[in-house]
């Protein structure tokens, strides 16, 4: 009988590691399969209108609810990576789930932007929205997501947001993507970029050559994350910009967009 139970425990034992090692290598797969995009990766950011497939960069920024899995299957035919946008730090009233969210959930209107209004971000019906969201950006193919509206609090949300829940949120925001195996950008929150950085895999920042904000963004580019820049325009410029140069000497990847990023026109400061 001792020997019965001692090779029992062995065989326990045997199979406890295997459950464990079976465990760490998923892990590992799951890690390795993330997409890591580095500084020299090229992009291409267009939010509305049908998207043109046809320029030469790595990546694709693009909207998650908007975009047919058809355009991302033809991206990804092409050796593209596709990012997908959606606003974690507001409901706006013309997408799918927007009956998700709570009155309890909602705040002041964003200025200039109709239909659209803040969340309350420490919400967990609002964070159990953006899960689902990442999950529909996996259903679709998405290697990365793009957050937006990720720095309310430095705004007029009408709600009681801080500087501490924002770090809170976007962390939860980052942890979640890992967790689907999705790449992560940290638009713009300038202020939290140093916080923050080691959270996610690539910044997305608006204007911070206009606004004179580039500076704090080196801590992405020392750790070979890219930063994607969109410095705005009415039209594309006749010739090349002086703050072309400085973008290529901090290692940025600058387009000059129009704000409504509808691919109306398109400069790349790599050109």
């Amino acid at each position: 009988m001792r020997l019965t139970k001692v090779l029992d425990q062995i065989k326990m034992k045997k199979l406890v590691l295997a459950l464990a090692v079976m465990v760490l290598v998923s892990l590992n797969v799951r890690a390795a399969t993330r997409w890591i995009p580095v500084t020299a990766d090229t992009w291409q950011w267009q939010l509305t209108g049908t998207i043109d497939t046809k320029y030469n960069v790595n990546v694709y920024d693009i909207d998650l609810f908007d975009t047919p899995v058809t355009t991302i299957n033809a991206l990804h035919s092409q050796g593209r990576k596709v990012v997908c946008y959606f606003s974690a730090g507001s409901a706006e009233n013309w997408r799918p789930d927007y009956s998700k969210f709570l009155p309890a959930d909602l705040g002041n209107d964003l200025s200039g932007w109709p239909g659209e209004r803040y969340v309350d971000t420490r919400s967990a019906n609002v964070r159990s929205i953006m899960v689902a969201r990442m999950v529909l950006a996996v259903s679709k193919g998405c290697d990365g997501i793009e957050p937006d509206n990720v720095d309310a609090y430095e705004n007029k949300p009408g709600l009681p947001l801080t500087a501490s829940t924002q770090l809170n949120y976007n962390q939860f925001l980052a942890d979640e993507a890992h967790s689907h195996n999705l790449a992560v950008a940290l638009k713009n929150d300038v202020d939290q970029v140093t916080e923050l950085a080691v959270a996610f895999d690539f910044a997305i920042n608006e204007q911070c050559h206009q606004y004179n904000e580039c500076g704090v963004y080196s801590i992405f580019i020392n750790a070979n994350k890219p930063v994607f820049n969109a410095e705005y325009a009415k039209k594309a410029p006749a010739k090349r910009p002086a703050m072309c140069n400085t973008a290529v000497e901090q290692h940025f990847q600058t387009l000059i967009l129009p704000l409504d990023l509808n691919d109306k026109f398109r400069y790349s400061c790599d050109l």
